[in-house]
Parts: C-alpha cells; sequence; structure tokens
C-alpha cells in the first residue's frame, strides 16, 4: 500500500520541500509623496504613503529583512498633474528625487522604478489621450516617447532597474533604445509583460491617485477571457525586444499563466501580488476569517511554485519576519 503521508512526518518534511521562500525573493512597492506625513491607505490597512522625509526609514527596514529589493511609485495632488504627465519624467519628480536619497543611503537597496504616466497624468490614463470617431483612445507611439523619457531620468537618478507598466506596444523597444543612447547600457528592464484590466487594482488606485477619470484601461491592458495565446504573445514580444525579466499582474488569479509561462521563456519571471489580493487577505484576517501569516505564506509559495523568481508584494516586510521566525 502506498503511504504518501511517511513523507510528512516533522523530520523529513523539510528535506523533500521543493519550493523555497526567503526574503530575496520579495519585493516591496512604496508609495512616494513629496511631503507632509505618513498617510495610512484606508483600503489597504498597514500600507502608507510616505513623504520623502520618511522613505529613508522604511528603506532601512527593507534592507535589515533581506528583502530583494523596494519598487518606487510615486503619487502627486491633482494640482501638478497635466494631461501628459510630465512629472513622470521630471528631473525633479518625486520617484527621481526619492531615488536619489535612497541610492546615495543605502547603495546596496536594490531600486526599482515603476515606468508609467498615470500616477501623473490628470486624466489618470496610462499615455497621450487623443479624441477619435468613437470617443477617446491612447495614443501609443506618442506614449513611447515619454515613457523612454522616464525611464532615462529614472536611470540618472539612480534606479537599479526600470519597471514599464503601461502596456504600450513596442514600450521594452523604445526604453531599451533611450537607455542605451543615453549611456544606461546596464540598467535591466523588469517588464509587465503580461498585465490583465483586472478588477483587483482597485486599493492601488486610491493608494496612488491613478484612477482613470473617464472610461477604463480594457483598450490597452489584456482581457481576462483571452486564451493563454495572448500572454504568449505579450511575453514573446517583450522578450524579443530587450525585456531582461518579465512579469505577471495580478499574481493569484493567473497562476496558470505564470506557470505556462515559465516552461516557454529563458527569462526570470516576476509576480505581482496586487493591491486588491493584499486587501482580501488583510480583510479576512482582521476579521478572523483566517490565520494571516498562514494564508499569506501559503499564496507565496503557491507563486513561487508556479514560477515566481520574484514577488511584489504588500506583504515583503511582514512575510520576512514571519519566515525569520520559522
Amino acid at each position: 500500500m502506498e503511504r504518501p503521508r511517511r513523507l510528512r512526518s516533522p523530520l523529513l518534511r523539510p528535506l523533500v520541500a521543493e519550493v523555497e521562500l526567503s526574503p530575496r525573493h520579495l519585493v516591496l512597492p512604496l508609495f512616494v509623496k513629496e511631503e507632509g506625513e505618513k498617510e495610512p491607505i484606508p483600503s489597504m490597512p498597514g500600507v502608507f504613503r510616505y513623504p520623502l522625509k520618511e522613505l529613508a526609514q522604511v528603506a532601512e527596514e527593507a534592507l535589515r529583512a533581506g528583502l530583494g529589493g523596494v519598487i518606487l511609485f510615486g503619487v502627486l495632488p491633482e494640482s501638478a498633474k497635466d494631461p501628459l504627465g510630465r512629472g513622470a519624467y521630471a528631473e525633479d519628480g518625486v520617484v527621481q528625487r526619492a531615488l536619489s536619497l535612497l541610492k546615495k543611503a543605502f547603495p546596496e537597496l536594490l531600486l526599482i522604478a515603476d515606468t508609467c504616466l498615470c500616477e501623473y497624468t490628470d486624466h489618470g490614463h496610462c499615455g497621450v489621450v487623443r479624441q477619435g470617431p468613437l470617443g477617446f483612445y491612447v495614443d501609443n507611439d506618442a506614449t513611447l516617447e515619454l515613457l523612454a523619457k522616464t525611464a532615462l531620468a529614472q536611470a540618472q537618478a539612480g534606479a537599479d532597474v526600470v519597471a514599464p507598466s503601461a502596456m504600450m506596444d513596442g514600450q521594452v523597444r523604445a526604453i531599451r533604445e533611450a537607455l542605451d543612447r543615453g549611456g544606461y547600457p546596464h540598467v535591466p528592464i523588469l517588464s509587465y509583460a503580461v498585465k490583465y484590466a483586472s478588477a483587483f487594482y482597485g486599493p492601488f488606485r486610491e493608494a496612488a491617485a491613478s484612477a482613470p477619470q473617464f472610461g477604463d484601461r480594457s483598450g490597452y491592458q489584456m482581457d481576462p477571457r483571452a486564451g493563454l495565446w495572448d500572454a504568449l504573445r505579450e511575453a514573446h514580444l517583450d522578450d524579443l525586444e530587450g525585456a531582461d525579466l518579465l512579469m505577471v499582474k495580478p499574481a493569484l488569479p493567473y497562476l496558470d499563466v505564470l506557470f505556462a509561462l515559465k516552461g516557454r521563456l529563458a527569462k526570470p519571471l516576476f509576480a505581482y501580488q496586487v493591491s486588491g489580493e493584499y486587501a482580501m487577505l488583510k480583510a479576512a484576517a482582521l476579521s478572523g476569517y483566517l490565520e494571516e501569516r498562514r494564508a499569506v505564506l501559503e499564496t507565496l509559495y503557491a507563486l513561487r511554485r508556479a514560477g515566481a523568481q520574484g514577488i511584489l508584494t504588500y506583504y515583503a516586510l511582514e512575510a520576512a519576519r514571519w519566515l525569520g521566525e520559522g
């Protein structure tokens, strides 16, 4: 009689376990604003908008915890936004200032810059908006130049990695060419290659004040109903254009996509456990419906098992602490 449980004894289980999870696999997203005080985000308990003056403290925590790095998102007041999202690529933009500050203070901490326009445009879309016969649309090719300018500004400010998330066709190629011409051929690109028009982004849009003021992003983000062919095509194109790392977003609803890509592409894969996933887990834990530590670590192990070599998660610091406790 076969008895699989023989391999599940307390002494043998760690030896036969195949999936490793450590703090170095985790990346902490940080929302950065110019000034004011640290500000809690109601839909994401435990997550904050950090002013530049308090950013070093949380960065030091990330470094001490052994995290794989942090990724920075800018937060601007509405009065500072404009149709072309100039704050994204301004030399003194909030993310550029944060990168410069952190790279000087913590040169050994990996700094990833989210490369998009939605947090900086007054309309909340990820590119240049035009009016057409059927209403508004985002001008893909006009947006590429702005994304390239943003990535170059981020690299100049100290970003170790740039991460384009706008889902514009050709964005990786445009950014790679701009970085190479600008003297930053060594800066890798982490592409949000497979990014769905998801219902799980709501809390992020509150945190970054980046919700579209009209319409939605389904014209450029992927359809959750699409087959695997769509994910493979997007990832393959970004691979060919020069992406060094590829990401699937959101994470848990697309484990099948992550697993399928793992076997088909010779690039490291990342997954983004997005704000809605965090909010669900946190709300259930606060309501006493599940044990937070076990549930969170289970989701992170699932992402590692499916093929994620790096995981962006708002639970990064807590998970690192739990892993250290054994």
